[in-house]
C-alpha cells in the first residue's frame, strides 16, 4: 500500500503543475488525482495521500499549483481548495466504500454520487475561503473561484467516471493482502 500513497500523491502532485491561470484560482488537474485517489484506495488511505501532499507543500517543496510551496499558501486564496481536497478524498473513499471491485448498476450511480459530492465538498471549502482571503463579494468569488471550473469539472467527473468504471473492477493496489490468495 506504500507504493500505492506513493504513486497516486506523484499523481496529485504532477496533476498541479498541469495548472492553467484563471486569476486566483488556477485550473488543475490536482482535483482530478484527488478523486482517483479515492476511488481507487479509499478514505483512509485516499487521506494518507492528502496529507503527505500538504505536508510535502508545508514543508516548502513545490509540490502546489504552479509549483507553489510553504505555509504561506495554506492561508493564500487557494488554501480552501487545499483543505477540501483532503475533505473531497475522504468523501469520494467513504461513499465508494469497499465494494469497488464489482460495479453493478447500483454501484455505477455509487460511483457517479461518489465523484460529485467530492466536487460539492472541494468547492464548499474553497469558494468561500476564497471569499474571505480575497474581500470578494458571494458573486465574485463564485464568478472567481467556481463557475470558470465548471464545465472543467464536468469534464473530470466524466473522466474519473469512465476510469472508475474500468478499472476499479481489476484494481488491486499494491501490498493489499488481498493479492496474495
Amino acid at each position: 500500500m506504500t507504493v500505492s500513497c506513493a504513486l497516486f500523491t506523484a499523481l496529485i502532485i504532477i496533476g498541479g503543475y498541469i495548472s492553467i491561470p484563471v486569476g486566483p484560482v488556477p485550473l488543475v488537474l490536482a482535483d482530478f488525482f484527488v478523486m482517483l485517489t479515492g476511488l481507487f484506495l479509499g478514505a483512509r488511505y485516499g487521506a494518507v495521500c492528502l496529507t503527505m501532499y500538504l505536508a510535502l507543500g508545508a514543508i516548502g517543496l513545490p509540490v502546489f499549483a504552479g509549483g507553489k510551496a510553504g505555509l504561506a499558501v495554506f492561508w493564500g486564496p487557494t488554501g480552501g481548495f487545499l483543505f477540501g481536497y483532503l475533505l473531497a478524498v475522504v468523501a469520494v473513499g467513504f461513499i465508494m466504500g469497499r465494494n469497488k471491485g464489482s460495479l453493478g448498476k447500483g454501484s455505477l450511480v455509487r460511483l457517479l454520487a461518489a465523484l460529485v459530492a467530492g466536487n460539492v465538498l472541494l468547492y464548499l471549502c474553497g469558494v468561500p475561503w476564497l471569499k474571505a482571503v480575497t474581500y470578494l463579494s458571494w458573486p465574485a468569488a463564485l464568478g472567481a473561484g467556481l463557475v470558470p471550473f465548471l464545465p472543467g469539472a464536468m469534464i473530470k467527473i466524466a473522466a474519473a467516471f469512465a476510469l472508475g468504471r474500468a478499472l476499479l473492477p481489476r484494481f488491486r493496489p499494491l501490498g493489499d493482502e488481498r493479492c496474495l490468495s
